[in-house]
């Protein structure tokens, strides 16, 4: 067996067989970078090929596996390694959404570093983005994917998009519940009108404003015969009070007759000027009638299109994903959409002193029959008291022990769009949630040192919308 120790009175050179083994190792090594990222190769980035793929409705980061899985209403899309939070830094675990997006993101907590394709999770600093992989947890709490991953991932997100960071491996499945939310068969017709309606107010005023521009084109140059014969009557109104002036002022008789002869003309003058002016301005005043009038109507209906589309923003907005969450710990059910705030109200669990587990419904679309599809994601929490659960319930059990009341039930089923999701959790709200983000929950059981060590913007306060005496609830003007 040859050996590569050779002997220390021996001179390296590029000859000696082990050497050169040696450098082509490192050479190996050193420039491949998917080796430098410790084991890139083994779980290189992927992307469904085999069909065509639609909208990015979740993604789930494995904290146990160091991969990131992106998922449309079919199935997965798009999978990568990343690196999570390190010891002490942990990436928390829990439930969170897209809330920020920047090509371009500097840190402002660790010396400027660079990180490319930055999607907040938290306002605190939790984001996904482009980095070094070494193979293993190294961040300070974000989750770091391949630098080319992350920009083909920055492409294909919206706000608001799921984002569930898992201890273990978990994937979302297909499940019937006769307590998940169904949508009002009416809901896309209802903002389809209404933004044809916004569309028709618009052009109406668009024609009205047009009217309005000609109307007051015609009045201006109808003006103008209108100016200059007044301009003309001034000056002959001024040439007859000179006369008189002069007739007053005259020490001969023939400057007397000359200025009586020069009124007697200004005069005649000023009375045809009269005859004219009332004339034209008899002429103008219809036109003057059509402009009050057209500015009256481009008004009117520049007021009908304000309210047009406020009522098509209204209807596009209701169709924007909503998310549900339901809190055992506080026995409250919260509402929000579009980041922000709708609903806050207590809500009955049977059994509430037992775990209900953590799970995360999406609706991914509608069947043929009009049905909203549904998965759920199960996250294995841990007890009150810190044990594990072992035995969590399921996600069906968990909705069986939940009774929502009819008016909230219908007023949730009229919101109800791809994307909207229904969490069920033991946890309660993170101090995260706030301005501009989506529900954020945490997993009490699990480290939270990504978000202990990061330094937190000023949190505000969470307005909901609570109705007295907890009757049916209004929707808040967000």
């Amino acid at each position: 067996m040859a050996s590569c120790f050779v002997d220390k009175r021996e001179q390296l050179s590029s000859r000696h067989p082990c050497l050169i083994i040696a450098i082509l190792v490192a050479l190996t090594l050193t420039g491949n970078p998917a080796n430098a990222e410790g084991g890139y190769n083994e779980r290189a980035a992927a992307s469904f090929e085999a069909r065509t793929v639609g909208e990015s409705i979740l993604a789930i980061v494995s904290l146990r596996s160091q991969k990131i899985i992106v998922y449309d209403a079919n199935g997965w899309i798009l999978q990568a390694p990343v690196s999570s939070g390190q010891a002490g830094r942990e990436t928390p675990a829990g439930i969170f959404s897209i809330i920020q997006k920047e090509a371009e993101h500097y840190s402002n907590l660790y010396d400027d570093a660079y990180m490319p394709h930055m999607q907040r999770l938290t306002w605190s600093g939790i984001a996904l983005h482009g980095g070094r992989l070494p193979g293993y947890p190294a961040s300070h709490g974000c989750v770091r994917m391949p630098y080319d991953f992350a920009e083909r991932l920055f492409d294909t997100t919206k706000l608001g998009m799921r984002v569930i960071v898992a201890p273990n491996d978990v994937a979302p499945v297909a499940i019937v519940h006769p307590a998940l939310f169904q949508p009002k068969p009416d809901a896309d017709a209802a903002a389809v009108a209404r933004a044809a309606e916004a569309d028709e107010a618009a052009s109406k005023a668009d024609q009205a404003r047009l009217a309005a521009i000609a109307a007051f084109r015609e009045v201006a140059q109808a003006m103008v015969p209108v100016r200059t014969i007044r301009n003309l009557k001034l000056r002959s109104e001024a040439q007859l009070a000179a006369a008189e002036r002069a007739i007053v002022a005259a020490e001969s008789i023939e400057a007397k007759e000359r200025a009586e002869e020069a009124k007697a003309k200004a005069a005649a003058k000023v009375a045809e000027l009269e005859v004219q002016l009332t004339a034209a301005e008899a002429e103008l005043q219809p036109k003057r009638d059509a402009l009050a009038a057209a500015r009256e109507s481009a008004a009117a209906t520049e007021t009908a299109h304000a309210e047009a589309a406020e009522a098509a923003r209204k209807a596009a907005r209701g169709l924007e994903p909503v998310s549900v969450f339901i809190s055992r710990k506080t026995q409250r059910l919260y509402v929000r959409q579009a980041f922000q705030p709708v609903l806050d109200i207590p809500i009955a669990i049977r059994d509430p002193d037992l775990p209900i587990g953590t799970h995360v419904f999406t609706a991914l679309g509608s069947n043929p029959d009009g049905d909203m599809q549904w998965s759920v994601v199960s996250l294995v929490g841990r007890h009150s008291d810190g044990g594990p659960l072992t035995d969590p319930p399921s996600a069906k059990e968990a909705l069986d022990r939940i009774a929502i009341p009819k008016d909230t039930l219908d007023q949730i089923t009229g919101m109800v769009s791809p994307r909207t999701s229904l969490i069920v959790s033991d946890e309660g709200l993170s101090s995260e949630t706030g301005r501009g983000t989506e529900f954020v929950i945490l997993m009490s059981g699990e480290p939270q040192g990504g978000i202990k060590h990061r330094r937190h913007v000023p949190q505000f306060e969470i307005g909901y919308d609570r109705p007295s005496r907890w009757s049916p609830y209004s929707r808040s003007n967000f």
